[in-house]
This record gives structure tokens, sequence and C-alpha cells, in this order.
């Protein structure tokens, strides 16, 4: 663990972690000792060099400081864009993860916690080794892992740690000093990029928010996005469950279940509580009829494969995870088509299991061809280890003094959040314990949210103000407060999001909007892993890179 003074502690805390005294002075922020264009060069690190191509001075705006913004790549194609703050710097960095199969630089923000007086955070980000085209988005692109082993590994676990590494010498070279804290926080492949930099690389960084994890990378790439797409399709290519039926599903799914936390709200705490059989929505009919308030056979058969997740012809289960009740909505773009895209699922597995998910030089498949067999599932493996986050040995990170946040939200149509418990399951139980791995690692699992974000009653949840506590104070968080808001970014709902087992409970008084007024309760669900065709994975640590 790094043992530099950071600069300007005091006063972060008293923007974004917590009250300070109203006198307290704004210290100055750590000056660089060097101009940004002379960061335009070659910079050697570890097994490769990074190039900074450009590094200019952006002026300062009503939302982000004065920085010096550069711009670079570490070899042989690692893009990155890093901003280091020129007059405000506190001396924590941020690394941001990528989406999807990545393939484009996201502008990376300054975080809310920092910012004057709280001083500011040196942020980055990176598309992972390749550039995506498009249709539809560039992150559901993969042809750019067709026959290009160097490609496929700096996505699979390269391209975060070696930006990592880059980032911080230039760090050094501006400032004069390494960074004295530094953070990940990823989402959906990022959320897999945090856990497996606390897994491989267990230096680079001393905390990581990893929200839903891609962790399983083979398995729900390649098995589980074909399968919720191939679930809804019909023998004659179109969708069976259409956008017009998602919301009479959905709804009753919430009159069948939303009350079975004590408190009907529009939100369910725990999904699995939920036994909720869609043959009740069948219509009179059945497939002779069709009805705007009702299912056709047909339909009923295609809900129930989505919230029964993928099964092999044996009923081996293929993944461990499904379909969320509660989450019915956000099937409408993701496996049902929607304008303007149709069903993103649908291209980010097709763009996986055509270009990256098999070994190369060997048959390829696609969305229309996988079997659902243990042959293909096995067929994914080679590839999904390197790039999988599965690894239950977070033993170097925790004698670091590292700290991890997983989070994922109830409703997350994408990558399933049961997924995410069976992960923190088995690695309590490595553990020897609850108690002994919420002391590095915790995990929150916020109602009604989909995949990283929006939802129906909750749509924002942040929490690395909570890290940065945790890692800088040793405040190990016992809840984070979600929020929605309205058009105008007014808060409507807040709610707190306690440290799983434990979940939000009404206190009978005030509003139910109003998240001072719910108490920590127990989680009825029971706490015991899946089991699935890949258990052995989480035995299998993929490789590393210098």
């Amino acid at each position: 663990m790094r043992k530099l003074v950071l600069i300007g502690l005091s006063t972060v805390v008293a923007v974004g972690l917590g009250a300070a005294p109203a006198a307290a002075a704004v210290p100055p922020g750590i000056p660089p000792v060097r101009g940004c264009a002379s960061l335009v060069g070659e910079v050697s690190l570890p097994g490769t060099t990074a190039h900074v191509t450009e590094a200019t001075v952006v002026a300062a705006t009503a939302a982000d400081p004065e920085h010096c913004d550069v711009r670079g790549y570490v070899e042989p194609a690692v893009r990155f864009q890093l901003r280091l703050p020129t007059t405000t710097f506190g001396g924590r960095y941020v690394q941001y993860g990528c989406g999807g199969l990545c393939g484009e630089i996201a502008l990376p923000a300054f975080p809310a916690c920092g910012g004057r007086p709280g001083l500011d955070m040196a942020v980055a980000a990176t598309d992972d080794g390749h550039i995506g085209y498009p249709p539809p988005l560039p992150t559901l692109d993969g042809i750019w892992g067709t026959g290009n082993r160097t490609a496929r590994d700096d996505w699979f676990y390269r391209g975060p740690h070696v930006v990592s590494v880059a980032a911080k010498r230039l760090i050094a070279a501006f400032y004069g000093a390494p960074p004295a804290r530094s953070y990940f926080v990823g989402c959906s492949t990022g959320g897999r990029e945090g856990l497996l930099l606390a897994q491989r690389y267990p230096d680079d960084f001393d905390g990581v928010v990893a929200g839903a994890s891609a962790y399983a990378l083979g398995p729900l790439a390649g098995i589980y996005g074909a399968w919720v797409v191939r679930a809804n399709t019909g023998p004659d290519g179109a969708p069976i469950l259409t956008g017009d039926k998602l919301p009479v599903l959905h709804a009753a799914v919430m009159a069948a279940c939303d009350g079975l936390d004590g408190l009907v709200d529009g939100q369910l705490e725990d999904p699995r509580d939920c036994r909720y059989d869609p043959v009740a929505l069948r219509c009179p009919a059945a497939d002779a009829a069709d009805a705007a308030d009702c299912l056709t056979g047909a339909q009923v058969a295609a809900a129930h494969r989505l919230y029964r997740g993928p099964l092999d012809p044996s009923g081996v289960r293929l993944y461990p995870g499904w379909q969320p009740y509660g989450s019915e909505l956000g099937w409408n773009g993701w496996l049902v088509p929607a304008p303007p895209f149709g069903a993103l699922a649908s291209f980010l597995a097709d763009g996986y299991l055509r270009h990256v998910g098999f070994p190369i030089g060997t048959p390829h498949s696609s969305v229309a061809e996988l079997t659902f067999t243990l042959r293909d599932f096995h067929r994914l493996t080679p590839e999904g280890v390197r790039g999988n986050a599965m690894s239950l040995d977070l033993s170097r990170f925790r004698r670091s003094g590292g700290k991890l946040i997983l989070w994922h939200g109830w409703s997350d149509q994408g990558i399933p959040p049961v997924g995410t418990l069976d992960y923190y399951h088995r690695l309590t139980q490595r553990d020897g314990g609850l108690a002994a791995t919420q002391r590095y690692a915790r995990v929150f699992m916020v109602p009604s949210m989909y995949h990283c974000g929006d939802g129906e009653t909750l749509t924002s949840f942040d929490p690395f103000p909570e890290l940065v506590r945790w890692v800088e104070r040793g405040a190990a968080p016992a809840k984070v407060v979600a929020y929605k808001r309205d058009a105008q970014g007014e808060v409507v709902r807040s709610r707190p999001v306690f440290a799983y087992p434990l979940r939000a409970r009404y206190d009978g008084t005030g509003s139910i909007d109003d998240a001072a007024n719910f108490v920590p309760a127990p989680t009825t669900a029971p706490r015991t892993v899946i089991r699935w065709a890949g258990e052995s994975l989480y035995h299998r640590p993929g490789p590393t890179a210098p």
C-alpha cells in the first residue's frame, strides 16, 4: 500500500465524503513540475512502450477543471486518454472501464466527489486495444478479434493493466510523484476488468468498483447472450414476445410480487422471492387468438425460458443466472427488437461468437448456429478463461489493503444479477465466512435498476465516494443511497442499499421515497451457490502480462 501523503484529503471529505469544519482552509493543488506539451514522446514500461501523441491544455469549464489532455497508446495499439488537472490535483488517480466489446474511448469524467475545494483527480480510459466499427455501435463490433491474438488478449486482460502503468508513469512525470491512491471504476465489461485487475494485478489499484461484472466471459457472451435471443425467436425468425406485451407481463409480475417485501412501492427488494408463473396470463384461446392484455401460448413458453436461463438438453445449467422478475420492461431493445438498433443482445453475442469466442483457427459460430450443449460450452472455454474474472483467490489484493465494491441492479436485463451473488457466495466460502470477506469486499444489490443504470424506480447509484472513504479512512460502507431523478434532475426517490445480505425495510413512518425512513433487514432468500457447468472455471486463473 502506498504511503504518500494525500493532499486535500480533509477537504475532499468536506465535499463528497462527509462534513468538515466550515473554517477549513482550501489547500493548494499539487502543481505540475513540467509543461503539458513536454509529455509528448515515448515512455518506457515493463515489457513495452507507451507513446504520447498529443498533450494539450484544456481550459476550465463549469463541469471540468483546467487540465492537460493527454492522448496516446501503449504498444501495439492500446489507445488511452488521460486528463491531468493543472492547478487542482489532489493526488488521486481514477481509471474507468469500457463496455461491451470496447473499441472506443469514452471520455473519462472527473468524479463528483472531487472538484474544489476537494481537489480533483487525474482520470483515464482506454479502448482496450482496438477500434470498433458500426453497425450499430462500436462496442458491439467483434471483427477486430478475427485471427488476432494480440488484439484479443489486449481486450481479455492486458489493456487496462498496461494503461494503469502508463498513466502512473505520466502522472509521476507531470507532478513529480506518482498518485497517492489509485482507483478503478467500471460496469459490465468494465466490471469484469475491475474484478480481473484485483485478481491478476492486485497492486495496480487500491480500490475497485465492479458493477454488473461480466466475470464469466465465455459462458455469458457466448452462451447466455445467444440464449436470450433464441429463447424469444420463433421458427419464422420473428420475435415471440414483442415490445407491446412487455408492460402486460411486467404489470402481472409486480401485482403478484411487489408486496412480498412488505411494501407496495413499484420495486422488488429481492426478485428471488418472486414465484410468478406467466401461464396465468395465457390468452383464453391459447395460440388461436391474441389480445393486448394476455400472452399466447408461445409467448408464455418464451417467458418461461427467459426466467429459467440456459440449459442443455439434459437439464445442465450453462450459466449461473436467468432473467430476473421485474426486469421485463428492460427487455425491449435488448432481447426484443426495438428501434433504432433492434436487439442489442443479438449484435453483442454475434460479435463474440463469430470473431472472438472460439480459438483462432477453429470453426466459429453465431447466435443462429450455436448449440446449447456441453460440447459448445467447452469449445468456448479456452478463449473464455483468458478473459474470465472468476478466480476466488483475492489474497494478494486483500493483503495489500485493497478494497472491492461489487454492485448489480436487481432488474439487470443484460447480465443476470444472481451471477454476481453466486461469485460472492463462493468467495465468502473460500475466505471462511461472510465476516472475513466483508473486511475487504462488499456487494450491493440495487432494486429495480437495469444494466449499469436507469430503471423504473431507482435510476442512479454511485458507490465510488464510499470506496474512497473505505480505502482512505477505513470506513467500510454499510449502505449506499440510490436515487431516482426526474427529467429536471430533481430527486423524487431515495433508498438505502445495504451491504448484502441485508436489504432495506420500511420503518413504517414518513415518505416511502425518503431513504431516511428505511432500516436494514436480512434477506429471506437462501445464500447458496448455483450448480452449473462452469464451476471448475472458478479455479482456473487466466494469464497475465508485464
